[in-house]
């Protein structure tokens, strides 16, 4: 460097050429480097090749970093207004109905939240329990003339999987909102992950042998009295590749990631698009809600076969639930004009397009870096100045063959001696950990979450060996979302176990409590699916 040079040119010693048998690094020719000076020079050299790998690898970790940020915020945002749309809509339409209940769709986004900042929650569970709660809700409020009884709400709940008063509404909310929160987690996971790749395989360490093939081709030339005269763009190529060569192995699980990360985007944008599936929560409640609504004569009538008749509510006359609806205010769905605008104005193709175009060029870095660092004109002379070059000894042609990439191909390699024995840890501790991140999002591009590979996600998420189906959740919207058929009311389908209830407070309180994740549910949840059977073989003729 230019300090360097003035630093020479300042010292006695360099106005005095003399014999270099005293070098360990540099040739032992005419030199005008000291001991002491040489050994400054090769920790400089050490310093400047810490730097450009620093330097290089800048725009990984801004890009990662910065995306990083921007996803995060940005699907943060389309929650909040999600929940805040929903609230504002079903305020207006629903007046106290909806603010004597929103308890029921706050406590949904609380656990939408949990799951999106990486809580262990299974979505699955989080929207059966949605629904659960609101069958209960509405079912009461379509036959206010009755008085429902915990109990009583609870036999509701067992048989709503059976009757499916909400239609094929949960199951199309179900996918939709799993697929989109379990590719957004995985895109924002996967950021974060790369960006903590960049900076741990950024921070590395020269070996000895790295640091005296560095200085040899860096500061040797100026210990000659040549300070201008760049190494030979095939030595620097060797040299490089000798100290980066547990880093280029990298280079394919890498390229996996950066891969995985780019599909995942893509799915984001299309099918698992997470703007319409936030839009479409208060959608599709609500179209819910009004078919449960629209069908409540055939479904209470059912609820009173199979539950009994409820006891009539105080001062109130009994009527049939057609009567009871009648004077209600209709439930409705909404337009797409009143859906929210997207986060902070900002929107996901968009978004997906930028880190697109920054992902590509990532592809092949750390196997590339080696070439990315000798293409520096301050680093290397021109691949085209083969004559006029250091060449590790003197000014001329550097004639041995440039290695191959990463750490079994440094056998030959005549700069720098890599002891092939010893695999780097910390490399292979970062290749485990691009292995996992890669698994995660492979599966969340066929919707699947790895922390809960057994759950109901999977049905029906474009994984199986039939091909991907997503055009019962795209764009979003009922009115293009094909009919799907009910399944039959069969007496035969097992009855769900029954819900711990809050037994201390009103009759709407439900315990605080999540149901226990499909990986680790315990052995007594068969002998209660094994009760419940020997229940329903009894009662089933009431279904009919």
């Amino acid at each position: 460097s230019a300090s360097f040079c003035d630093w020479l040119a300042s010292d006695p010693v360099c106005f005095s050429i003399g014999p270099g048998e005293h070098l360990r690094l540099c040739p032992q020719d005419y030199t005008c480097c000291s001991s002491q000076m040489e050994e400054t020079l090769a920790h400089q050299s050490e310093t400047d090749f810490l730097s450009a790998i620093d330097d290089t690898s800048q725009f990984l970790l801004t890009t990662f970093t910065q995306r990083h940020r921007k996803f995060d915020e940005f699907f943060r945002e389309l929650i909040d207004l999600s929940e805040k749309s929903m609230n504002q809509m079903f305020t207006k339409t629903y007046g106290r109905l909806f603010t004597q209940n929103a308890n029921v769709f706050q406590e949904l986004f609380v656990e939408l939240r949990r799951y999106y900042s990486g809580g262990s929650v299974s979505l699955t569970e989080v929207l059966s329990e949605f629904w659960s709660r609101l069958v209960e809700r509405v079912f009461s409020l379509v036959n206010p003339q009755y008085q429902f009884s915990d109990e009583y709400l609870e036999c509701v709940n067992k048989h709503a999987e059976q009757l499916q008063p909400f239609g094929d509404l949960p199951r199309k909310l179900g996918l939709q909102v799993s697929r989109a929160f379990i590719a957004a987690r995985a895109l924002v996971q996967g950021l974060a992950t790369g960006r903590d790749i960049v900076n741990k395989a950024a921070k590395l360490s020269a070996g000895a042998g790295c640091v005296r093939a560095l200085m040899r081709q860096w500061y040797c030339p100026l210990c000659r009295g040549m300070p201008s005269l760049r190494p030979c763009h095939a030595l620097c190529l060797n040299v490089m590749k000798g100290c980066l060569a547990n880093t280029a192995d990298l280079d394919t699980e890498w390229n996996n990631f950066i891969d995985a990360l780019y599909q995942v985007s893509e799915k984001l944008e299309g099918p698992f698009n997470m703007e319409l599936a936030a839009d479409s929560i208060s959608v599709k409640v609500s179209e819910g809600i009004m078919h449960m609504q629209e069908n409540s004569i055939a479904t209470s009538t059912k609820v009173f076969q199979g539950c009994g008749n409820p006891r009539p509510a105080p001062g109130r006359s009994r009527r049939s639930p057609k009567e009871s609806g009648g004077n209600r205010r209709p439930f409705r769905t909404f337009s797409p004009e009143e859906k929210p605008t997207t986060a902070a104005g900002t929107n996901l193709d968009r978004l997906v397009s930028e880190l697109k175009e920054r992902l590509r060029p990532m592809r092949g870095f750390w196997v590339s870096l080696p070439h990315t660092i000798c293409n520096n004109k301050n680093m290397a002379a021109d691949v085209t100045n083969e004559d006029r070059c250091w060449n590790g000894q003197t000014r001329g042609r550097y004639l041995p063959d440039v290695t191959g990439d990463g750490l079994m191909s440094q056998i030959n390699n005549p700069e720098v001696e890599v002891d092939m024995a010893r695999p780097d840890v910390r490399t292979r501790q970062l290749i485990m950990e691009l292995r996992v991140a890669t698994n995660r999002l492979k599966h969340a591009q066929a919707g699947q979450d790895t922390d809960f590979m057994d759950s109901e996600v999977e049905e029906g998420s474009g994984s199986g060996g039939g091909g991907e189906r997503y055009s019962d959740d795209w764009p979003g919207y009922g009115p293009y979302s094909p009919p799907y058929s009910k399944p039959p009311l069969n007496p035969q389908t097992p009855i769900k176990p029954p819900r711990v209830r809050d037994r201390t407070g009103s009759k709407w309180n439900r315990s605080k409590g999540r149901s226990i994740s499909a990986v680790s549910r315990p052995a007594f949840f068969s002998l209660a699916v094994l009760f419940w059977l020997s229940v329903l073989v009894t009662v089933a003729p009431m279904w009919r």
